[in-house]
């Protein structure tokens, strides 16, 4: 079994790789070609944590895997990482335990890498400007993503502390070394919102964090840090002015994004209203932006067949690449 650290998967594996990858495997679930059992998420209210176990296989590639990821919000007062995970990697021909992988920074990166893909469909062309919601480690990945598919000019941050948005706005040179661009610390969340062309929200809130009226008409939106059905990012003025609505999957979301189910129970908004989903929009099932007026939401709680799109590229790249420890088991 081949061990792979955060460090040599960065050193092997970029933004880009991870939105090509994913894109293809997009459509190969569409297709039918990716089996993605439900995870199973079990909670620890005490905590306000939660493990989740993500298990997929892709047959046409010969691996399996299942993910392990525990988000314990309260670690950073302990000195430990609130996300932390591993992926074990294993051959469908004839199970042999391939590799065990750090799934922090892959799951960031493949979240942000799924964004990026519904931005280069969802947002306008010409999109110069982005207002970053919540300013954790998600949002790192999540901003990456936006800048390598579009021509960002202005980058606004907006958390509800002020020393974690300016923290974030030092990263970004080493997050985004060519940007040279403005970046913005706003005081307030919905100015930011109202001068964005792309907003991100990558917040545990469980009430919205901004107002729907602040949107102006063609702005994006990804939504991805409301994962569990408790938890509100987005507003129902939000859900009621976009035009298109798109999901990672519907069962995903009609399980765990609290955005539409809270809305939904309250009888005030429907699952039919959903545009469709991203594996639907890359293989061109439906439509993409039709107009720079539009407003448009994508929606992601995560599912374990993104994991195994780019862990399985990132163990082919680094067995050509001879990196990673091998150990007996």
């Amino acid at each position: 079994m081949l061990i792979l650290s955060e460090p040599q998967i960065r050193s092997l594996y970029t933004m880009k790789d991870a939105i090509q990858d994913l894109e293809a495997a997009l459509i190969d679930y569409i297709e039918g070609k990716i089996s993605n059992p439900h995870r199973t998420v079990i909670e620890f209210p005490d905590k306000k944590a939660s493990a989740l176990y993500m298990p997929s296989a892709i047959e046409s590639v010969g691996k399996s895997a299942v993910k392990v990821v525990t988000i314990f919000p309260n670690n950073p007062s302990i000195g430990k990482r609130t996300t932390q995970g591993v992926i074990l990697l294993s051959d469908t021909n004839n199970g042999d335990h391939l590799g065990c992988l750090n799934a922090s920074y892959l799951t960031r990166l493949r979240t942000g890498a799924v964004s990026g893909i519904a931005t280069k469909y969802l947002a306008k062309e010409n999109a110069s400007s982005v207002a970053v919601v919540g300013t954790g480690a998600m949002a790192e990945e999540q901003l990456q993503a936006v800048l390598e598919v579009r021509d960002i000019k202005t980058i606004m941050l907006f958390n509800r502390t002020k020393e974690k948005a300016q923290a974030f706005a030092k990263k970004i040179s080493e997050l985004a070394p060519g940007f040279d661009g403005d970046i913005i610390v706003m005081h307030d969340v919905d100015e930011a919102v109202s001068k964005a062309d792309i907003v991100i929200c990558s917040t545990r809130s469980e009430t919205p964090v901004f107002s729907g009226k602040a949107l102006r008409p063609g702005t994006h939106i990804n939504g991805v840090g409301s994962y569990l059905p408790h938890m509100q990012e987005v507003d129902e003025v939000t859900l009621h002015r976009c035009t298109k609505i798109v999901a990672d999957t519907m069962e995903g979301v009609k399980d765990e994004a609290g955005d539409f189910i809270i809305p939904a129970n309250a009888g005030t908004w429907s699952f039919s209203e959903l545009h469709g989903e991203i594996g639907e929009l890359a293989a061109g099932q439906i439509s993409a932006r039709e107009n720079d007026e539009e407003i448009t939401f994508f929606k992601s709680v995560g599912i374990a067949y993104f994991d195994i799109a780019v862990a399985a590229a990132v163990y082919e790249k680094a067995i050509q690449a001879g990196v990673g420890t091998p150990v007996e088991i």
